[in-house]
């Protein structure tokens, strides 16, 4: 049977509380309880550390971060410091991997994929590093990525970080559309010191809406998985406590 992937936006939000719900929602799937979800959400400003984060590579203090008003969460994902704000398009996936689709390396593989043809929906053209992980483009040429040896000027566009327990995918990816850059400078971002970050405002000059690109998304991380898509609900006023927040077995 093909899956089917339900859409859920959750408009802008902390991230803090989102994690938790996530969670709630991985269990909830892990259990056979809920279908395949996928979260999506634009958050307000926040500093997220991986498993493997390096606190060096958060360049201010927290105190001093959250003084800015950028809050400092520990999660459980894979991978180094990363950022999200406004401006921002994330994805939180919440899908069972089995029977078929058990391959850690994959799934990284087609979040990547999912980003790279939205990012060539607004005329950027990119793809996988053969170093990092993430979607990357050529800031010196946006209308053509040749791989990171060849790129004059490599930048990430999209990161990826995944959480799967039982074959139950948490955590996901962010798809920088207008998000200011500028906050990238307080930490090293996926401890990549020596490449930045950029947007699709930054390549383009088009600002883009989040909402629309949420549920683009959806279609085709849908196509990725070679799922259907069974619905894509704006959820954005609703409660996060799972008694305001029924979702379909």
């Amino acid at each position: 049977m093909r899956r089917s992937l339900r859409g859920i936006w959750l408009g802008r939000r902390r991230y803090a509380p989102v994690l938790s719900f996530m969670q709630s929602l991985q269990k909830q799937r892990q259990q056979g309880r809920i279908a395949d979800t996928v979260l999506f959400v634009e958050h307000e400003p926040v500093v997220t550390l991986g498993r493997g984060a390096q606190p060096s590579h958060v360049l201010f203090p927290r105190a001093a971060l959250e003084r800015q008003g950028v809050d400092v969460v520990e999660t459980g994902r894979g991978g180094d410091v990363t950022l999200h704000a406004p401006g921002q398009l994330v994805g939180y996936p919440i899908v069972d991997l089995m029977p078929e689709r058990c391959d850690v390396r994959r799934y990284v593989r087609d979040l990547t994929e999912t980003m790279r043809r939205l990012a060539g929906e607004h005329g950027v053209s990119a793809g996988p590093s053969e170093r990092y992980i993430g979607l990357w483009v050529d800031r010196e040429e946006p209308s053509a990525w040749r791989g990171d040896e060849r790129a004059r000027a490599p930048a990430k566009l999209g990161a990826i970080g995944v959480a799967i327990s039982r074959w139950v995918t948490a955590h996901g990816f962010a798809y920088n559309l207008t998000t200011n850059l500028d906050l990238y400078r307080l930490i090293v971002p996926c401890g990549i010191a020596e490449h930045g970050v950029t947007s699709i405002h930054a390549l383009t000059g088009v600002r883009l809406e989040v909402l629309p690109a949420a549920r683009r998304s959806l279609e085709l991380l849908a196509a990725v998985l070679e799922a259907d898509v069974a619905a894509f609900e704006d959820r954005s006023r609703t409660s996060l406590e799972a008694a305001s927040f029924p979702l379909p077995a």
